[in-house]
Order: structure tokens, then sequence, then C-alpha cells
């Protein structure tokens, strides 16, 4: 069977001015978690650069269709109908195929199905609220769901959670393990977010933003978003007569 991974290598760094601060006191889960000593730089070990590898023999076929994977027969989950797309890229630009992605989110009224959501919008007994996938050999995916609704949250005395839906993505190697949030464009609690508040450059908000992409929408069925996912990529010297990288 060809394998699509790249040569094991060590990764490019984290660039830390890109990222927010651990210690920013309006998000008040960050002052119990934040590091107290500064922080002290490894090189990446074998475990880091090789594995987790996943077949496609564990993706059922609803796993990415949170419409339906958790539906009676004949029922479907309620809410505006979205399907999500995009590719995942390492930090070179090329795609990332074969990487398991995986998606949860509150349902269209803002709730979690989990024991300890406490909000008072109401469960759908049709919608699970998870899922997974794999990017295909062009690094592509996709999902179809429901839009989640906004939540309150207790980080202040009126705080708003924004629409968003988790992801989290397994690269080639431990090292690019990914866990993120995504945005929908035009939600005005982005900008009011303690969370995203966190983050200084208006570029990192932007890209973790869904654009609307009505060319890709389903008529009379779902409007899709995009939201490309970026990894750390490989440190492959690129020669001029093989683009693809040693």
């Amino acid at each position: 069977m060809k394998s699509n991974r790249p040569p094991i290598a060590n990764f490019f760094p984290r660039d830390r001015s890109w990222h927010p601060k651990a210690y920013t006191p309006d998000y008040k889960t960050s002052i119990l978690r934040s590091p107290s000593r500064a922080l002290v730089a490894f090189g990446n070990s074998v475990s880091e650069t090789s594995g987790p590898a996943f077949g496609h023999e564990i993706i059922g076929p609803l796993d990415n269709d949170l419409i339906l994977n958790f539906a009676q027969p004949g029922m479907s989950a309620i809410g505006e109908r979205i399907m999500v797309q995009g590719r995942v890229l390492d930090e070179r630009g090329q795609p990332v195929p074969g990487v398991l992605i995986e998606f949860w989110q509150a349902n269209a009224g803002g709730r979690y199905r989990h024991k300890k959501d406490g909000y008072l919008a109401p469960l759908d007994p049709n919608f699970g609220g998870c899922g997974r996938t794999l990017s295909g050999d062009d690094g592509a995916y996709a999902f179809r769901t429901v839009r989640p609704g906004p939540y309150p949250w207790p980080n202040g005395p009126n705080e708003w959670r924004p629409a968003h839906i988790h992801f989290s993505v397994f690269g080639h190697g431990f090292a690019q393990r990914l866990i993120t949030q995504m945005y929908f464009e035009g939600d005005p609690l982005i900008s009011r977010c303690p969370i995203v508040r966190t983050i200084n450059d208006d570029r990192a908000v932007g890209q973790l933003t869904a654009r609307l992409d009505m060319e890709a929408s389903a008529p009379m069925d779902a409007l899709t978003y995009r939201f490309d996912i970026v990894l750390r990529g490989s440190r492959s010297t690129l020669f001029e007569n093989r683009m693809e990288g040693n």
C-alpha cells in the first residue's frame, strides 16, 4: 500500500509571537492554567516526529454527517444545515493527506450533549454533536452539520461565546497535533469574546474564521463554509529540480 507520509524530520519551531500569551487575566481560566516558570525548549524526539497512524477502516459511513449520525431513523438534527470543507496543509502550504480530523460542537440552541452543561437551552434528541473524517490525497476534508448557537459562560457577568466548532487534527507526527476552534464570518460576538481577544494579531483571528462559500453551497439544502487548517511543516530542504521536497 502506497504511503503518502513525508520522511521523518524535525518540525518548524512554533512562533510564540503568533500565539496568545499563556497568562491573560481577562480569560479567567488562564490564570490557573498558565505556567508559573519560564518555558524550556527541547528538540524533537522520534515519538514526536512519527505517528500516530490511522486507517480508513475506522471511519463509519455517517461519521462526517452530524445531521444524521445520532438521529433516529427518518429523523435529522434541528437547525440551520451547513457544510464545512477545506484542506489540511503543512507550514509550506503542501497538502497533508490521511490525517484524522475530529470535530465537536454545541447544538443549534448553544447546548452541548454533556452532563455538566447547565445551559437552559434544550437538547436535540437527534443531535450528538461530534464526528470525524480523514483528509484525502489533496488534503481536502468535508463534513455536514448544523450551525451551532452561541451560549453564555461564567467568565464574567454577561459573557457569551460566539458560535464555534472545535477541531482536533492528528498530523503525521505528535508534534503536529492541533486543537483549535472555528468561528463564522460576520459573527458580532467574535470581537467581544475574551478568548479571541487573547490573540493580538487580526490575521490570526482571520485564520480561525470560516468564510461563506456560496459556490460550494448546496441549493435548497445547506450553506458551505470554508476552513483551511495549517499544521507545522516538515523541515525539508526544497531543491529547484525537486519541488516536492526530499
